[in-house]
């Protein structure tokens, strides 16, 4: 695959768990291109190295620009991990673009564990697998 786009998104009790996360997988983010909301690609460009698009913060609408990307058919994962525990104001925006990965076939890991068996495994980064898009 020419060009694998990866989305990166946290709620703020989950940033450190996604920065170690990419930590632990940076050779295959390194791979990637790959966008974020504010904060947490701010946090993960810092952290790591590695070159992050930014987009505006969840609440004030990144969750909106990371699913236009969906939508457009312009994001190949989304590894969200989102808090469960702790409601968040765009909670609605959170939900939305959880939709979206499924209207879309988009794969989507919301924690570390989902996170990673999807970067494992040996369909991610190739050309052999192509999910399949509705045509709506």
């Amino acid at each position: 695959m020419s060009e694998y786009t990866v989305a990166l998104v946290a709620h703020d009790h989950k940033k450190p768990e996604l920065l170690a996360w990419v930590n632990k997988h940076l050779a295959v983010m390194q791979r990637c291109k790959i966008v974020a909301t504010g904060t947490t690609g701010g946090l993960i460009a810092e952290e790591t190295g590695l070159e992050v698009t930014r987009y505006k913060s969840g609440p004030l609408g990144g969750d909106q620009q990371i699913g236009a990307l969906i939508a457009e058919n312009r994001l190949d994962a989304l590894f969200f991990f989102w808090d469960p525990l702790n409601p968040a104001p765009h909670d609605p925006d959170v939900k939305a673009l959880l939709r979206l990965c499924s209207v879309w076939n988009v794969p989507v890991a919301c924690n570390s564990a989902t996170a990673d068996l999807l970067v494992t495994s040996p369909l991610f980064l190739t050309e052999d697998y192509l999910p399949t898009k509705p045509n709506y």
